[in-house]
């Protein structure tokens, strides 16, 4: 059972937590938008249940809670160094079954790839989650061919419908403030069953296909701007920036910096080569990151089929329609062998 909110009822709980939490949604910023005199939906801070948009997918991720797009992550002189200072307040975080299904992705690469990664998990141990129901699909979200559409490990979830709130609340220590003066009722269906967009990833799938023609394609049609993976839950790539106060370089601050894979300049080594110089190269690499080589290593898909890169690609290029052409171009690999 669950309960039914008011919209003032839920903003009051939603400011009451504000006060506990550093409560992050998506929300409307207004002539934000990627054109002139346009809006956009994206994560920020909020301190009101009238400030999350519920009705429309935001055009990025939540991942800046967890990861800031550029973070501090120690100060040094010529003599010492001091870590950089962390907000102590715990966070909690509303969004949607993709998403948090993208959190347990994150969760591999920092904290189980290898040694802990320390600045994540400092602000991951003291991270809780809201989940967003989805009552009807977007129309690039391809969530459930890709076995993301579902998701348990939230504190409470919340369903809007015609301006009401319904409320499944699993911690025990929120429940008191959804159930005081609130209606007990059964909640709609937090999740979707299908998709408008689907994906077929072949079952043979492997790593010859890097050697298909369709990757050439992107040569030409990709920019290598990046939007892709800067709007993707599930890019992890950062570089460091060491920002020097003095001349001497003695003193000032090392930085971890948001990094893509589709960029100039991510993959030179030194000497100035490039391994992969030409954009084809780089849409190949991050497809076959996302749907092979991590399924490979730890058994399910890295991509969790949000939409967000084929909605915000200035050429239009979809990231659903390049899974959908692997098994033509898995033929077309077969077929060259013989």
């Amino acid at each position: 059972m669950g309960y039914k909110l008011t919209p003032e009822a839920f903003s009051r709980i939603v400011a009451g937590l504000s006060e506990r939490y550093r409560v992050f949604a998506p929300k409307r910023y207004e002539l934000g938008g990627h054109f002139s005199d346009t809006d956009i939906i994206r994560y920020g801070e909020i301190s009101a249940g009238s400030e999350i948009i519920f009705g429309e997918k935001s055009a990025q991720s939540f991942k800046e809670a967890l990861l800031p797009i550029t973070q501090v992550l120690f100060y040094f002189t010529e003599k010492e160094m001091k870590e950089s200072d962390f907000e102590q307040k715990d966070v909690l975080v509303f969004l949607r079954s993709c998403d948090l299904n993208a959190v347990k992705r994150l969760d591999t690469i920092y904290l189980r790839n290898g040694e802990e990664d320390y600045y994540y998990k400092r602000v991951r141990d003291r991270i809780r989650f809201a989940l967003i129901g989805c009552p009807e699909p977007f129309e690039s979200c391809f969530c459930v061919d890709m076995g993301t559409n579902r998701a348990n490990n939230y504190d409470f979830g919340v369903v809007e419908q015609d301006g009401t709130y319904f409320v499944d609340c699993k911690a025990k220590d929120l429940a008191d403030l959804f159930s005081a003066g609130t209606q007990e009722v059964q909640i709609p269906p937090l999740f979707v069953s299908k998709t408008k967009t689907r994906v077929n990833i072949p079952e043979e799938l492997d790593a010859s296909v890097a050697t298909a023609s369709m990757w050439e394609e992107y040569d030409g049609r990709c920019i290598n701007c990046g939007r892709c993976n800067f709007s993707c839950p599930t890019c992890t790539c950062y570089t460091m920036q060491d920002i020097f106060y003095q001349e001497n370089g003695r003193v000032g601050e090392r930085r971890r910096v948001w990094a893509s894979c589709m960029v100039d300049g991510f993959s030179d080594v030194a000497g100035g080569g490039s391994y992969r110089p030409k954009n084809g190269q780089r849409m190949r690499f991050k497809t076959l990151h996302k749907v092979l080589d991590y399924r490979a290593r730890f058994g399910e898909n890295m991509c969790v089929g949000c939409g967000r890169c084929d909605d915000v690609c200035p050429e239009y290029i979809s990231f659903s329609r390049i899974i959908n052409r692997l098994s033509e171009a898995m033929e077309e690999v077969r077929n060259a062998d013989k």
